[in-house]
């Protein structure tokens, strides 16, 4: 116990304190360069919800290993003060001659600044009666059921914290973990963590998931994330599920079939119905489902009914490939995250709406959860939980 209290106190010295151990040296950045990055941080909602999503990404889950009230709180104060580091680069401050790097020094003597995206959430599981939050777990806060055609894996689900890292290269992402998980040791341990990726265009239009279609043609416009995204405060609630893709099996099956189990053209991703991958399915004119059947995936998730309007939500999809299973099948599928202001309302009424449809015969969820996205860091002074935390 005293080991992990003294590292405990050395960890949020190092972070809340914060530059002395791998900040941003002053003689290293020029104002303008750091003021730039630090706006990139700051704002009324997190980065990464809104933003195309980057190329390489992580989802993290920890368990919270703080002892009360106040250690939980220098825990999100590190996290804010780590974040606002490594999205605004810089050089690491030098470490004495006997102490450990300041820096892993994955991605050489500075940081890039402006390369990062990070997004970080609360799951239900904070609001039991360790850290006095009972009271506080907001009505939309829950933990994340099983659902029909799930197989979830219990070391795969659920979490106290989230945190998702974006960036253009791998090991961007690889530095900004290993620097937050050091300086989170002894008040959080890595529950579950998934890596994924984002293919390019291929050739043009929304990225390819490893099914080979086209994921998130029907996201919201910008000018909808007001009423279908972000909550009153500036936060959001985010969706997690990862999702097996049986992707031997699916590849025995034709084309035909496989487009009317999407209900969407393979190559150019339009709706079967359609010439462009952003024409909208005319549901209203084949009401027996005899071009888009009636069970495809796009029609049962968004129906484009006025009942359904409500139910939309800003979906972001990641690739995942972990090489092989214990029996030489492929292990890759999906990284599902999506965004809303009422899980119920929304990814919910969608998921039950999906309840046996054909697409299941070939995927499988199997871990995720469900976690509130804070709102954003307004400035220096503020940091990530500070309303919940007050």
């Amino acid at each position: 116990m005293t080991d992990r209290r003294s590292f405990l106190r050395g960890a949020f010295a190092a972070g809340v304190g914060g530059v002395a151990a791998a900040s941003v040296s002053g003689a290293a950045a020029s104002e303008a360069k750091e003021d730039t990055a630090l706006r990139g941080f700051h704002g009324v909602h997190q980065a990464g919800v809104e933003e195309s999503p980057l190329p390489r990404t992580t989802v993290v889950a920890f368990d919270v290993i703080a002892e009360n009230r106040r250690e939980l709180t220098d825990l999100m104060r590190t996290i804010t003060e780590r974040a606002r580091v490594l999205t605004s680069g810089g050089v690491p401050d030098g470490a004495g001659i006997t102490a450990p790097p300041a820096d892993s020094g994955v991605l050489g003597p500075a940081v890039p600044g402006g390369n990062l995206l990070v997004t970080a959430g609360v799951g239900a599981s904070l609001f039991d009666g360790r850290f006095g939050l009972a009271g506080r777990r907001p009505p939309r806060l829950t933990t994340m059921p099983t659902f029909p055609n799930d197989a979830l894996d219990p070391a795969w689900c659920h979490g106290d914290l989230s945190l998702q890292l974006s960036a253009r290269d791998e090991d961007t992402v690889v530095h900004a973990l290993r620097d937050i998980a050091r300086h989170t040791r002894g008040a959080a341990q890595i529950r579950w963590k998934m890596d994924g990726f984002v293919s390019p265009p291929r050739p043009s239009g929304t990225p390819r998931n490893l099914l080979g279609f086209r994921d998130g043609t029907a996201n919201p416009a910008p000018a909808d994330l007001g009423r279908l995204v972000w909550t009153d405060d500036g936060g959001t609630y985010l969706v997690v599920r990862l999702i097996r893709m049986l992707v031997e099996f699916w590849d025995r099956i034709g084309i035909t079939e496989q487009e009317q189990i999407i209900g969407r053209a393979r190559d150019t991703g339009a709706p079967l119905d359609g010439d462009d991958e952003f024409d909208p399915p005319r549901f209203t004119a084949d009401p027996i489902g005899k071009i888009i059947p009636l069970t495809s995936h796009i029609r049962l998730a968004n129906p484009r009914t006025a009942q359904s309007a409500g139910s939309r939500i800003l979906r972001r999809g990641f690739n995942y490939d972990r090489g092989v299973d214990a029996a030489g099948d492929l292990d890759m599928g999906l990284v599902f995250t999506c965004y809303q202001r009422d899980i119920p309302s929304q990814f919910e009424a969608v998921q039950h709406r999906l309840k046996d449809e054909p697409l299941v015969d070939y995927v499988r969820p199997f871990g995720g959860g469900y976690f509130l996205v804070l709102p954003g860091v307004r400035d220096g002074g503020d940091f990530l939980g500070r309303a919940l935390l007050a």
